[in-house]
């Protein structure tokens, strides 16, 4: 019955059914086959939403729609332009380095795209670059956030496998910061080749020190985050709320822009993101009880552990199987249906849970920009006004530093296991 269900999941995906839906037909279907009491659905998609981890995931999304609505996304592009705008490349430089910074507030790579992105794009058409290119490097720019702390992808791993939460936030920087090296990188080849425009000179000290000071209250909240996890003076879910607590005395207090129609709308806009992604939370729970009784995650590892037992053998098979699962479900889903039975074997095996989750989300984030349902590719064509043809066209050059950032933190698990190292 456990394939049966994973086939008919398939068959409903395939045929354009909401991936709710997808879900939650299978799994009802199962409990009136098997005759099991009603009330297990709703037992099991509760108890599912009763987690403080995912607390943390509506928190962080209502920080990212505060900065929006605030204006702090046009402060820290204004700081951005000043520091790298002359380095080759200029708003292409801008745009990545930017979206580092906001992701240390936002955690999410839609949030990055829809807010941020928006303010790049326009800017960068303006000063004379093609269209699909700034779609493509916001988009390329936008994987970043969900692997720098804090990530919401992260979180929802972290509650699925009960690995520590900090520790997978941790792990996520430097491979975040090595990415950022090979994207600007790249967009510098690419602008140097077609001669894109850059500021004419470097700024000095008095020009960064005038942009720096309105967007480092922006620029010191991730700081302040990381210090308290790392210090355990809050946890990952209590840093999120006070990290709103944070964004909103900023913005009433130091900016004194924001005001209580902001709060109301970021609120709303929460509450439809929010709702989007927790109710796939929900029945995929139920989805993933159902297979763990059916014990298909045993039927996977004996399968994965009959073709190889070397953890790196088993790592790459992952990435390809994460990567192709990218091009058709949003994370989220992809996490709660594929990790709980693939993490058990690669586990028993001998890779690390840590290592395992910044290797299966970056791969699912490189998903957001592949076809055919890479939700980025939609939310880009729209804002830059450009086809699909023409956003992937320019975003090929990009995967090379994505995919290559991924074969490093496949092969060099040092990268992302060091610095959680220091917490164990």
């Amino acid at each position: 019955m456990g394939m049966v269900m994973l086939a008919s999941f398939l068959v409903l995906f395939i045929a354009g059914f909401p991936v709710v839906y997808t879900i939650l037909l299978p799994a009802t279907a199962y409990i009136l086959w098997e005759e099991l009491p009603y009330g297990l659905l709703a037992q099991r998609i509760t108890y599912a939403l009763d987690s403080f981890p995912l607390v943390a995931v509506p928190l962080f999304i209502f920080v990212g729609n505060l900065m929006n609505l605030a204006g702090i996304t046009d402060r820290i592009f204004r700081f951005a332009d000043t520091l790298v705008g002359r380095v080759p490349g200029g708003l292409a430089q801008v745009n990545i380095f930017s979206s580092l910074i906001f992701s240390g507030m936002s955690g999410a790579a839609l949030a990055d795209v829809g807010g941020l992105g928006r303010i790049e794009i326009a800017a960068m058409n303006k000063k004379g670059f093609d269209p699909a290119f700034s779609g493509a490097v916001t988009g390329a720019s936008a994987i970043v956030g969900p692997i720098f702390p804090p990530s919401i992808p992260l979180i929802v791993y972290g509650s699925v496998t009960s690995v520590s939460i900090v520790q997978l936030l941790i792990a996520g920087i430097v491979p975040a910061l090595l990415c950022v090296a090979f994207l600007m990188l790249t967009a510098a080849i690419i602008a140097l080749r077609k001669g894109y425009p850059r500021a004419e000179r470097w700024p000095r000290g008095r020009e960064i020190w005038r942009d720096l000071k309105p967007a480092l209250p922006a620029l010191l909240a991730p700081v302040f985050m990381i210090s308290g996890m790392l210090s355990g003076l809050f946890t990952p879910t209590e840093a999120a709320g006070v990290t709103v607590l944070y964004v909103i005395a900023v913005g009433f207090l130091y900016y004194r822009e924001m005001t209580v129609d902001h709060l109301i709308g970021a609120a709303i806009v929460t509450a439809r993101n929010t709702s989007a992604i927790l109710i796939i939370v929900a029945v995929a729970a139920l989805f993933g009880w159902i297979l763990a009784v059916e014990q298909i995650p045993q039927d996977v590892a004996r399968l994965l552990l009959g073709i190889s037992k070397d953890p790196l053998v088993l790592l790459l098979i992952v990435n390809l199987l994460f990567f192709v699962a990218g091009m058709f479900l949003d994370s989220t889903t992809a996490t709660l249906l594929i990790v709980p039975i693939i993490a058990p074997p690669l586990v028993a095996a001998g890779v690390d849970p840590v290592h395992l989750g910044i290797v299966t989300i970056f791969n699912l984030m490189i998903g957001l920009l592949t076809p055919p349902m890479g939700l980025s590719l939609f939310l880009l064509t729209d804002i830059a006004r450009v086809s699909m043809r023409d956003l992937l066209r320019a975003l090929l050059p990009f995967y090379l530093p994505l995919l290559g950032t991924l074969a490093v933190i496949t092969l060099w698990a040092d990268l992302t296991l060091w610095l959680p190292g220091l917490l164990r």
